[in-house]
């Protein structure tokens, strides 16, 4: 089963709020430097596929490194919106 998650900075208000209003898991983290953590957390709870903007993206120093190597595991980087 295809579970997935949000996952973006505590101050961005405009990022995934469409999927925040249909209910759906939508993550926030108070501080960038927490995206790896957060995303193994996330795993461990089973999320198959995590959404996540390419401004927070950047902070995740496993993105390239071992997670584009797990094939059971998909994280899809999106266009950043500005964060006033």
């Amino acid at each position: 089963m295809m579970k997935i998650s949000f996952l973006k900075y505590i101050k961005d208000q405009e990022t995934y709020k469409l999927p925040k209003g249909l209910g759906m898991d939508v993550f926030e983290i108070e501080h960038p430097e927490e995206v790896d953590h957060k995303i193994e957390e996330l795993k461990e709870h089973h999320y198959t596929t995590i959404f996540i903007p390419s401004e927070l993206a950047s902070f995740s120093e496993k993105l390239v490194h071992q997670y584009q190597y797990d094939n059971a595991f998909h994280i899809v980087i999106t266009p950043s919106k500005k964060v006033k």
